[in-house]
């Protein structure tokens, strides 16, 4: 398990999403660290491999991430909104989303609720 701290008492579930999440953490930073290097590097053999090992690793973050799209209904919501859009990629995250039942903190849509109070 990642040497970041986790809380003690975890679900399973959450003891996973955090295993999940701390590996995708790792895997990004692998991924960095090979670019960097690869980048630099002026062996065109070596460079190949440092770029051949960059790829490997980001088809590691890509499954862990995939794990936490199907793991967390929120996450999946907003990759939704925001993967693959054309135009202005501030403009898709605002873009308002259907909302997953169950998902949230269950209080509600505030600003309908604001808004109903100062009608009455």
């Amino acid at each position: 398990m990642s040497s970041q701290a986790i809380e003690t008492g975890l679900s399973k579930d959450a003891t996973s999403i955090h295993r999940a999440l701390a590996s995708l953490q790792e895997e990004l930073e692998a991924v960095d660290y090979y670019h960097q290097r690869a980048d630099l590097e002026v062996d065109p053999e070596l460079k190949a491999v440092l770029t051949h090992n960059e790829n490997d690793e980001l088809e590691h973050a890509a499954m862990q991430l995939e794990w936490l799209r199907r793991a967390l209904p929120p996450l999946d919501l907003q990759l939704g909104k925001i993967l693959y859009a054309t135009g202005s990629i501030t403009a898709a995250a605002a873009a308002k989303a259907v909302p997953i039942p169950g998902a949230g903190l269950g209080l509600g849509n505030l600003q309908t609720a604001k808004n109903n109070e100062v009608q009455s």
